[in-house]
Protein backbone atom coordinates (compact mmCIF):
# COMPACT_ATOMS: atom_id res chain seq x y z
CA UNK A 1 0.00 0.00 0.00
CA UNK A 2 2.12 2.85 1.17
CA UNK A 3 5.83 3.06 0.79
CA UNK A 4 6.18 3.59 4.54
CA UNK A 5 4.39 0.43 5.61
CA UNK A 6 6.47 -1.53 3.12
CA UNK A 7 9.67 -0.07 4.51
CA UNK A 8 8.46 -0.81 8.01
CA UNK A 9 8.33 -4.48 7.09
CA UNK A 10 11.69 -4.34 5.37
CA UNK A 11 13.41 -2.98 8.45
CA UNK A 12 11.83 -5.72 10.48
CA UNK A 13 13.47 -8.28 8.28
CA UNK A 14 10.63 -8.66 5.82
CA UNK A 15 12.71 -8.51 2.69
CA UNK A 16 10.17 -10.88 1.21
CA UNK A 17 7.90 -7.91 0.62
CA UNK A 18 10.17 -7.06 -2.27
CA UNK A 19 11.44 -10.47 -3.35
CA UNK A 20 8.33 -12.62 -2.99
CA UNK A 21 10.36 -14.93 -0.72
CA UNK A 22 8.43 -17.09 1.75
CA UNK A 23 10.75 -16.31 4.68
CA UNK A 24 8.95 -13.12 5.72
CA UNK A 25 8.68 -12.31 9.38
CA UNK A 26 5.09 -12.70 10.51
CA UNK A 27 2.75 -11.42 13.16
CA UNK A 28 2.72 -14.03 15.90
CA UNK A 29 -0.54 -14.43 17.80
CA UNK A 30 0.12 -15.95 21.22
CA UNK A 31 -3.42 -15.84 22.52
CA UNK A 32 -6.83 -14.94 21.16
CA UNK A 33 -10.09 -15.15 23.05
CA UNK A 34 -13.37 -13.28 22.79
CA UNK A 35 -11.92 -10.71 25.19
CA UNK A 36 -8.24 -10.39 24.36
CA UNK A 37 -5.57 -10.84 21.74
CA UNK A 38 -1.86 -11.04 22.54
CA UNK A 39 0.55 -10.81 19.62
CA UNK A 40 4.07 -9.93 18.55
CA UNK A 41 4.21 -7.44 15.70
CA UNK A 42 6.79 -6.85 12.97
CA UNK A 43 8.91 -4.76 15.33
CA UNK A 44 8.93 -7.59 17.89
CA UNK A 45 6.70 -5.67 20.29
CA UNK A 46 4.51 -7.89 22.46
CA UNK A 47 1.09 -6.23 22.55
CA UNK A 48 -1.93 -7.16 24.62
CA UNK A 49 -5.15 -5.75 23.25
CA UNK A 50 -8.52 -5.84 24.98
CA UNK A 51 -10.98 -6.50 22.18
CA UNK A 52 -13.63 -3.82 21.83
CA UNK A 53 -17.05 -5.22 22.61
CA UNK A 54 -18.91 -2.63 20.57
CA UNK A 55 -16.92 -3.07 17.34
CA UNK A 56 -18.05 -5.62 14.74
CA UNK A 57 -16.04 -8.83 14.90
CA UNK A 58 -14.53 -10.59 11.90
CA UNK A 59 -17.27 -12.36 9.95
CA UNK A 60 -15.05 -14.56 7.81
CA UNK A 61 -14.03 -18.17 8.23
CA UNK A 62 -10.34 -17.53 8.75
CA UNK A 63 -9.37 -21.12 8.05
CA UNK A 64 -10.53 -20.64 4.45
CA UNK A 65 -7.97 -17.97 3.55
CA UNK A 66 -5.22 -19.22 1.24
CA UNK A 67 -2.70 -17.55 -1.04
CA UNK A 68 -1.53 -19.23 -4.21
CA UNK A 69 0.70 -17.49 -6.76
CA UNK A 70 -0.37 -13.98 -5.73
CA UNK A 71 -4.04 -14.96 -5.66
CA UNK A 72 -6.15 -14.87 -2.54
CA UNK A 73 -8.42 -17.90 -2.41
CA UNK A 74 -11.49 -17.89 -0.18
CA UNK A 75 -13.93 -20.23 -1.84
CA UNK A 76 -15.45 -22.49 0.82
CA UNK A 77 -17.68 -19.89 2.46
CA UNK A 78 -21.07 -19.61 0.66
CA UNK A 79 -21.65 -16.16 2.13
CA UNK A 80 -18.81 -14.30 0.40
CA UNK A 81 -17.14 -14.01 -2.96
CA UNK A 82 -13.68 -12.60 -3.62
CA UNK A 83 -12.80 -9.86 -6.06
CA UNK A 84 -9.11 -9.23 -6.67
CA UNK A 85 -7.40 -5.87 -7.00
CA UNK A 86 -4.18 -3.93 -6.65
CA UNK A 87 -3.12 -0.67 -5.09
CA UNK A 88 -0.77 1.58 -6.97
CA UNK A 89 1.45 4.61 -6.42
CA UNK A 90 4.33 6.14 -8.34
CA UNK A 91 6.64 3.57 -6.72
CA UNK A 92 5.07 0.88 -8.89
CA UNK A 93 6.40 2.38 -12.09
CA UNK A 94 4.98 3.90 -15.25
CA UNK A 95 3.35 3.51 -17.64
CA UNK A 96 0.94 0.89 -16.39
CA UNK A 97 -0.85 -1.27 -18.94
CA UNK A 98 -4.32 -1.24 -17.39
CA UNK A 99 -5.72 -3.56 -20.03
CA UNK A 100 -3.18 -6.20 -18.95
CA UNK A 101 -3.92 -5.58 -15.27
CA UNK A 102 -7.62 -6.17 -15.81
CA UNK A 103 -7.01 -9.19 -18.02
CA UNK A 104 -4.98 -10.73 -15.15
CA UNK A 105 -8.17 -10.91 -13.06
CA UNK A 106 -7.78 -7.70 -11.07
CA UNK A 107 -10.85 -5.57 -11.58
CA UNK A 108 -10.42 -2.88 -8.94
CA UNK A 109 -7.62 -0.58 -7.85
CA UNK A 110 -6.84 1.85 -5.06
CA UNK A 111 -4.61 4.64 -6.34
CA UNK A 112 -2.49 6.86 -4.15
CA UNK A 113 -3.84 10.30 -4.85
CA UNK A 114 -1.59 12.27 -2.50
CA UNK A 115 1.02 12.07 0.23
CA UNK A 116 2.42 14.31 2.94
CA UNK A 117 6.16 14.37 3.62
CA UNK A 118 6.92 12.68 6.92
CA UNK A 119 9.50 15.36 7.75
CA UNK A 120 8.66 18.32 5.51
CA UNK A 121 4.92 18.14 6.05
CA UNK A 122 4.41 19.21 2.44
CA UNK A 123 1.29 17.77 0.82
CA UNK A 124 1.74 16.61 -2.78
CA UNK A 125 -0.17 14.87 -5.54
CA UNK A 126 1.18 11.42 -6.39
CA UNK A 127 3.24 12.02 -9.50
CA UNK A 128 1.39 9.39 -11.57
CA UNK A 129 -2.10 9.75 -10.08
CA UNK A 130 -3.83 11.52 -12.97
CA UNK A 131 -2.19 9.26 -15.53
CA UNK A 132 -3.15 6.15 -13.54
CA UNK A 133 -6.74 7.06 -12.83
CA UNK A 134 -7.39 8.01 -16.43
CA UNK A 135 -6.03 4.67 -17.61
CA UNK A 136 -7.81 2.56 -14.98
CA UNK A 137 -11.18 4.17 -15.60
CA UNK A 138 -10.76 3.83 -19.37
CA UNK A 139 -10.50 0.04 -18.87
CA UNK A 140 -13.65 -0.06 -16.76
CA UNK A 141 -11.91 -0.82 -13.48
CA UNK A 142 -13.53 0.11 -10.18
CA UNK A 143 -11.40 2.82 -8.59
CA UNK A 144 -10.81 4.12 -5.09
CA UNK A 145 -8.07 6.41 -3.81
CA UNK A 146 -5.96 6.84 -0.71
CA UNK A 147 -3.84 9.54 0.87
CA UNK A 148 -0.66 8.76 2.78
CA UNK A 149 -1.25 10.95 5.82
CA UNK A 150 1.25 12.52 8.15
CA UNK A 151 -1.28 14.89 9.68
CA UNK A 152 -0.39 15.88 13.23
CA UNK A 153 -3.71 17.51 14.07
CA UNK A 154 -7.29 17.86 12.87
CA UNK A 155 -6.55 20.97 10.84
CA UNK A 156 -4.00 19.08 8.74
CA UNK A 157 -6.35 16.09 8.39
CA UNK A 158 -9.02 18.43 7.03
CA UNK A 159 -6.44 19.96 4.69
CA UNK A 160 -5.68 16.48 3.37
CA UNK A 161 -9.36 15.77 2.81
CA UNK A 162 -9.84 19.02 0.88
CA UNK A 163 -6.71 18.35 -1.15
CA UNK A 164 -7.93 14.87 -2.10
CA UNK A 165 -11.39 16.13 -3.02
CA UNK A 166 -9.88 18.72 -5.34
CA UNK A 167 -7.82 16.05 -7.12
CA UNK A 168 -10.67 13.58 -7.64
CA UNK A 169 -13.50 15.97 -8.50
CA UNK A 170 -13.35 15.27 -12.24
CA UNK A 171 -13.26 11.47 -11.99
CA UNK A 172 -15.92 8.81 -11.45
CA UNK A 173 -14.64 7.37 -8.16
CA UNK A 174 -16.88 4.44 -7.23
CA UNK A 175 -14.90 2.87 -4.37
CA UNK A 176 -13.84 4.40 -1.08
CA UNK A 177 -11.63 7.37 -0.33
CA UNK A 178 -9.11 6.06 2.17
CA UNK A 179 -7.30 7.71 5.07
CA UNK A 180 -3.91 6.09 5.57
CA UNK A 181 -2.00 7.44 8.60
CA UNK A 182 1.26 5.63 9.31
CA UNK A 183 4.21 5.54 11.68
CA UNK A 184 7.78 6.02 10.41
CA UNK A 185 9.91 3.64 12.51
CA UNK A 186 13.23 4.03 10.72
CA UNK A 187 13.70 7.80 10.92
CA UNK A 188 12.59 10.86 12.85
CA UNK A 189 9.16 11.93 11.66
CA UNK A 190 6.72 14.72 12.41
CA UNK A 191 4.14 12.18 13.66
CA UNK A 192 6.46 10.52 16.21
CA UNK A 193 4.74 12.13 19.19
CA UNK A 194 1.18 12.04 17.90
CA UNK A 195 -1.00 10.10 20.32
CA UNK A 196 -3.54 7.45 19.44
CA UNK A 197 -6.24 9.83 20.63
CA UNK A 198 -5.05 12.47 18.16
CA UNK A 199 -4.73 9.97 15.30
CA UNK A 200 -8.33 8.94 15.96
CA UNK A 201 -9.50 12.56 15.94
CA UNK A 202 -7.65 13.17 12.67
CA UNK A 203 -9.29 10.11 11.14
CA UNK A 204 -12.78 11.24 12.10
CA UNK A 205 -12.25 14.73 10.67
CA UNK A 206 -10.98 13.32 7.38
CA UNK A 207 -13.70 10.69 7.05
CA UNK A 208 -16.54 13.05 7.91
CA UNK A 209 -15.39 15.59 5.33
CA UNK A 210 -15.16 12.87 2.69
CA UNK A 211 -18.64 11.64 3.62
CA UNK A 212 -20.00 15.19 3.48
CA UNK A 213 -18.68 15.48 -0.07
CA UNK A 214 -20.67 12.41 -1.13
CA UNK A 215 -17.93 9.77 -1.11
CA UNK A 216 -17.54 6.72 1.10
CA UNK A 217 -14.64 7.06 3.55
CA UNK A 218 -12.49 4.12 4.62
CA UNK A 219 -9.51 3.58 6.95
CA UNK A 220 -6.31 1.71 6.15
CA UNK A 221 -5.21 -0.28 9.19
CA UNK A 222 -3.22 -3.19 10.56
CA UNK A 223 -3.35 -5.05 13.84
CA UNK A 224 -0.80 -2.79 15.55
CA UNK A 225 -2.82 0.29 14.70
CA UNK A 226 -6.02 -1.36 15.84
CA UNK A 227 -4.42 -2.17 19.18
CA UNK A 228 -2.20 0.88 19.83
CA UNK A 229 -3.51 3.92 17.95
CA UNK A 230 -7.06 3.78 16.66
CA UNK A 231 -9.97 3.90 19.08
CA UNK A 232 -12.15 1.65 16.96
CA UNK A 233 -15.16 2.34 19.17
CA UNK A 234 -15.15 5.85 17.70
CA UNK A 235 -14.45 4.67 14.15
CA UNK A 236 -16.96 1.85 13.81
CA UNK A 237 -19.05 3.71 11.22
CA UNK A 238 -16.21 3.49 8.68
CA UNK A 239 -15.05 0.57 6.58
CA UNK A 240 -11.63 -0.95 7.20
CA UNK A 241 -8.96 -1.90 4.67
CA UNK A 242 -6.83 -4.34 6.65
CA UNK A 243 -3.16 -5.01 5.83
CA UNK A 244 -1.60 -8.30 6.90
CA UNK A 245 0.90 -10.10 4.71
CA UNK A 246 -0.01 -13.57 5.89
CA UNK A 247 -3.03 -15.80 6.22
CA UNK A 248 -5.15 -16.11 8.11
CA UNK A 249 -5.47 -12.36 8.74
CA UNK A 250 -4.91 -11.52 12.39
CA UNK A 251 -7.54 -8.86 13.04
CA UNK A 252 -10.32 -9.84 15.43
CA UNK A 253 -12.45 -7.14 13.80
CA UNK A 254 -14.42 -7.05 10.58
CA UNK A 255 -12.91 -5.58 7.43
CA UNK A 256 -14.13 -5.26 3.85
CA UNK A 257 -10.79 -5.18 2.04
CA UNK A 258 -7.67 -7.23 2.69
CA UNK A 259 -4.21 -6.18 1.54
CA UNK A 260 -2.52 -9.55 1.60
CA UNK A 261 0.70 -8.77 -0.25
CA UNK A 262 2.97 -5.79 0.30
CA UNK A 263 4.91 -4.92 -2.87
CA UNK A 264 5.40 -8.63 -3.39
CA UNK A 265 3.40 -9.51 -6.49
CA UNK A 266 4.39 -9.32 -10.14
CA UNK A 267 1.17 -8.36 -11.88
CA UNK A 268 0.95 -8.21 -15.69
CA UNK A 269 0.96 -4.60 -16.83
CA UNK A 270 2.66 -3.18 -13.71
CA UNK A 271 6.38 -2.42 -14.20
CA UNK A 272 7.42 -3.07 -10.59
CA UNK A 273 6.23 -5.49 -7.95
CA UNK A 274 3.14 -4.12 -6.27
CA UNK A 275 0.61 -4.60 -3.51
CA UNK A 276 -2.30 -6.97 -4.03
CA UNK A 277 -5.72 -6.81 -2.43
CA UNK A 278 -9.01 -8.60 -2.14
CA UNK A 279 -12.53 -7.31 -1.71
CA UNK A 280 -14.68 -9.76 0.26
CA UNK A 281 -18.18 -9.21 -1.07
CA UNK A 282 -21.36 -10.66 0.44
CA UNK A 283 -23.10 -12.91 -2.06
CA UNK A 284 -25.77 -10.95 -3.90
CA UNK A 285 -23.79 -7.69 -3.63
CA UNK A 286 -21.02 -8.45 -6.10
CA UNK A 287 -20.71 -4.87 -7.32
CA UNK A 288 -19.59 -2.07 -4.98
Amino acid sequence: MTNCFRFYLLLAGCIACFSGCSSAKKIVVYKETADEIVFKNYQDEIITHQIKKDVAKCQYNKSQFKIKKDLLIYDKDPNYKVRLGVDISRHDGSPIDWKAVKKSGRDFVFLRVAYRGYQSGILKVDEHFHENITGALAEGMDVGVYVFSQAINEQEALEEAEFVLEQIKDYAINLSVVFDPESIPWEEARTDDVSGEQFTKNTIVFCERIKQAGYEPMIYSNITWEAKFFDLSLLKDYKIWFADYQVPPTSPYHFEYFQYGGESAKIPGVPNRCDVDAMLVPVGKERP
